[in-house]
């Protein structure tokens, strides 16, 4: 009998489970979505979230322990560079799964799942209002230095190099040294 044993084996032997998670967990760390069917995305589910929350403290012991199950060097760089400190103050539920409909061949329900913090169509709003407000001095500041130093480029170029006629761009050629050819000339 199987009791209290809820796990779903995804009709795999435990290495190739394992493996396949793996794999899987490395996806959506690199990509931030991944398209899947809802019950291996249930199972990766289980399986990254406690990898997230071992990345909020960057250690060297907690790095070991991610790639011990991702087995990937830039994955588990990802997942400690960009996603940690992004999720750092949310408790946990890191990820979502958002139900696609069913698949064409076989009928399987599919999904796709994704981080929370990387959708832009989700936070926009709330996420978008903090940095636009930082940043707008920033961009208005730059801009009206860069205006300046275009206009005193302009005037700077325009003083050093006077516009000359064609006739007398090739007597300056001429008068440096340059020979004369028939090259190209019918005689």
């Amino acid at each position: 009998m199987r009791h209290n044993k809820n796990f779903n084996h995804l009709g795999r032997q435990a290495g190739h489970r394992k493996a396949m998670l793996s794999n899987m967990a490395v996806s959506l760390i690199l990509h931030k979505r991944i398209q899947t069917t809802v019950a291996k995305a249930k199972a990766v589910q289980k399986f990254i979230e406690p990898l997230v929350t071992k990345s909020k403290e960057d250690t060297t012991h907690s790095r070991r322990v991610v790639f011990s199950y991702l087995k990937q060097k830039e994955a588990v760089t990802e997942l400690f560079r960009t996603i940690a400190p992004k999720i750092m103050e949310r408790p946990g539920g890191y990820t979502r799964i958002l139900k696609t409909g069913f698949r064409l061949g076989d009928g399987a329900d599919m999904c796709i799942i994704e981080f929370v913090d990387f959708n832009e169509t989700y936070t926009f709003g709330r996420e978008a209002a903090a940095p636009a407000a930082e940043a707008k001095p920033k961009t208005r500041r730059s801009r009206a230095k860069k205006a300046t130093d275009a206009a005193e480029d302009a005037t700077v170029v325009a003083e050093k190099k006077p516009a000359r006629a064609p006739k007398a761009a090739a007597k300056a050629s001429a008068a440096k040294g340059a020979k004369k050819t028939n090259v190209g000339k019918k005689m």
